[in-house]
């Protein structure tokens, strides 16, 4: 659905993207991820066909932005980090505008503003004026605008940039929900925990490079250094701490409170030999799971902290 090769945007001698390659196929959900002016925003804004490269190409959904830019605009929905709204307006006048310039008419056009308004949680707003509404409110009005013509692709520009918690949580159950329905989905962000359950797919960028690019799973297994496991055989942690440090294949064992630390320095051993030792030797697991790496901790292994 989006394919880039070596797409780069200069001004002067700056680069503020450079040899872009990536792919995203159809229900992908690829979290775009860097620091404040690594590129995505000038990625986005040229995939949308709003920006013109420098050199390289790009297509969407099959398209290129060069010949197929109005193609291109009729199939994808482009919502950028921040963008103008016509505050005397009401919320179903707002969209109902926008569903005519997508050439929507009739009662066709009244029944979409109202399911997408539904979809978003808007609905107890739709007479409401737009300037009435938050700043998460107002997010979610413009990811209904760009679902209007039931777009195969969506570019979202941190769509929970400047959002409270409460309303950040609404946007990724939206995002969520729209990833259910198929949508392809390019959504960028620097705040990761946005990003963590909702993608398959990741990108990190910095300074206009794409430093990764791949299956979140993969980048995980890229950064991991070691494995730690939490165990727990409730009063008999002392004695299962003994136990397994005496283990080759263990390097650290740490007693906590009320759990067990256990570090396995190559990520690649199989460590299902724990359990089995411990249930052999009389010992009960009431908890055995290991330490997941999250995207903050990729994030901060794989990058520099540079900025354009």
């Amino acid at each position: 659905m989006i394919e880039t090769r070596d797409l780069t945007k200069m001004y002067g001698d700056f680069y503020a993207v450079n040899r872009l390659n990536m792919t995203l196929n159809k229900g992908d959900v690829y979290g775009f991820i860097g620091p404040n002016g690594a590129g995505k925003t000038t990625t986005m804004r040229m995939l949308a066909t709003l920006l013109n490269p420098s050199y390289g190409e790009a297509t969407v959904c099959g398209y290129s932005i060069y010949t197929g830019a109005q193609d291109i605009r009729r199939l994808i929905g482009y919502m950028p980090d921040f963008f103008g709204v016509y505050d005397d307006m009401k919320v179903i006048e707002y969209l109902e505008f926008f569903a005519a310039a997508y050439r929507i008419k009739g009662p066709q056009r009244r029944k979409i503003c109202e399911d997408v308004l539904e979809l978003v949680d808007l609905t107890y707003k739709r007479d409401a004026l737009v300037t009435s509404l938050s700043r998460g409110m107002t997010q979610r009005l413009g990811l209904a605008r760009v679902l209007l013509h039931d777009p195969q692709v969506l570019l979202l520009d941190e769509p929970a940039s400047g959002l409270d918690p409460r309303a950040r949580i609404e946007i990724r159950g939206l995002l969520k929900e729209l990833r259910s329905m198929g949508k392809t989905i390019l959504v960028s962000s620097h705040i990761l925990p946005e990003l963590a359950d909702i993608c398959n797919k990741i990108g990190i960028i910095e300074r206009g490079e794409l430093m990764v690019d791949g299956l979140v799973a993969d980048v995980m297994k890229q950064v991991r250094e070691n494995v730690v496991l939490q165990i727990s055989t409730g009063d008999r942690d002392n004695e299962a701490a003994e136990l397994l440090a005496k283990q080759d294949n263990i390097s650290n064992v740490e007693v906590k409170v009320d759990h067990l630390v256990v570090r396995i320095d190559d990520p690649e051993t199989d460590y299902s030999f724990i359990p089995t030792l411990l249930l052999e030797n009389g010992f009960r697991l009431r908890l055995f799971r290991e330490e997941e790496i999250s995207l903050e901790d990729a994030f901060m292994a794989l990058t520099k902290g540079l900025t354009s």
